[in-house]
């Protein structure tokens, strides 16, 4: 194995174990990583010593002929600026080449959302037997409480406190977060869990699971809800992503707080929160232009 090999493998198991990343985390680190160790070893660099800032520059220009965004290459740099901090760290390099490299910028794209009158269309599904309780109860959980997908599908019963209206989720970093349970999707919890021994075995803990009786997973909860969107005639795809947008910005319309908004999205930066005040500004701004008689458009 190589000195670089070693240096990146022993980066990864550091992920692994110490930070405890989730596997499509590290999945994403080693890809990106492999990139800059292909570019290492075609330019005979022997040492992750010897990678000089210009070298990166060159590296990260590559990329971007490709055709790759902004922000992939602002993931690749963030997964390259940590390597080195390992790197120095271990005393495998004196110096980070990445602290001086900067992404090209790209246009930040919107959370596409669905407003509150879809959302209720959405949430009218009949729910008729086990496999549609559990379909309500998940999108009503997601738009009640901002989770994320794999956040939900790794809830388990002992999650849930019904009595308090309230659960606890375990977030990006293993990091755990209290969120309250709003009344439609408490209602909806009652009725999936009538039903969830229909579905699933005595002993299993986890709160969604399929037809076989396993913990649902991602790609089965995202099927469940495009089928459901297309079933009650939404505009656009729904996703669990989208419902989560959805969430986020409907608090921010009515609260205008920021900060509890970041705190209920499990977000560690309030920056990544704050693209939902573009959201709610693009809202004010087609109300305003609608509205004001100084600003409706003159028609021809």
């Amino acid at each position: 194995m190589s000195v670089l090999l070693a240096g990146l493998e022993q980066f990864l198991q550091y992920l692994a174990s110490e930070r405890q990343l989730s596997g499509h985390t590290l999945s994403n680190y080693r890809r990106d990583l492999h990139g800059l160790l292909i570019y290492a070893e075609r330019h005979e660099i022997t040492d992750w010593q010897q990678l000089q800032t210009p070298q990166l520059r060159h590296h990260i220009a590559g990329l971007h002929r490709k055709g790759l965004s902004g922000k992939s290459i602002q993931r690749h740099l963030s997964a390259i600026r940590s390597f080195y901090r390992f790197l120095i760290r271990e005393k495998q390099a004196g110096h980070n080449p990445a602290d001086a490299v900067q992404a090209p910028k790209s246009p930040r794209r919107l959370p596409a959302t669905l407003d509150v009158d879809q959302i209720g269309q959405l949430l009218e599904i009949p729910v008729t037997d086990a496999v549609s309780a559990r379909d309500a109860a998940m999108m009503e959980l997601i738009y009640s409480s901002g989770l994320r997908v794999s956040e939900l599908i790794s809830l388990n019963l002992n999650d849930l406190d019904l009595h308090d209206q309230s659960l606890v989720v375990t977030g990006k970093g293993r990091k755990s977060r209290m969120l309250p349970i709003g009344s439609k999707a408490l209602q909806a919890l009652d009725c999936w869990l009538e039903y969830r021994h229909e579905l699933a075995d005595a002993f299993d803990n986890a709160l969604f699971v399929s037809n076989r009786g396993n913990r649902l997973s991602v790609r089965a909860a995202q099927q469940r809800m495009d089928h459901w969107g297309r079933q009650m005639g939404v505009q656009g795809r729904v996703h669990p992503h989208r419902l989560r947008h959805s969430f986020a910005s409907h608090m921010l319309e009515s609260s205008g707080d920021l900060r509890a908004v970041q705190e209920l999205l499990g977000h560690e930066d309030i920056s990544t929160t704050q693209i939902y005040t573009h959201l709610d500004f693009q809202h004010l701004m087609q109300v305003y232009e609608s509205a004001h008689p100084r600003a409706k458009k003159v028609s021809k």
